[in-house]
């Protein structure tokens, strides 16, 4: 069973702008939620495109690692300024992007 089977991931935006467009001072929030038992796993108050990018590698670890993996890959992050996933990410082919 993949981990987003088990953990909703929910980005709550401060505005309505794209994360591109917004006041650097505007406040998005992400959680990580257990499904089972509505326990908040993982959460966070972050500017907008730091936000954006925490939430992409997030997708990309629900979709790809089991629950107890997510977990620990992402129980120990320490964000830092550049987010990236923990070990396991793999850069696009012609990109600096991480997917």
């Amino acid at each position: 069973m993949r981990a987003n089977r088990a953990y909703r991931l929910l980005v709550r935006r401060g505005g309505w702008m794209p994360a591109s467009l917004a006041h650097p001072a505007r406040s998005d929030h992400i959680e990580v939620v257990d499904i089972a038992s509505g326990e908040v796993l993982l959460s966070w108050n972050l500017a907008p495109l730091r936000a954006a990018r925490l939430a992409r590698a997030l997708r990309a670890d629900l979709s790809q690692v089991e629950p107890g993996e997510f977990a620990r890959r992402w129980l120990d992050v320490e964000l830092s300024d550049e987010i990236e996933p923990p070990a396991s990410g793999r850069r696009l082919a012609d990109s600096d992007s991480w997917v």
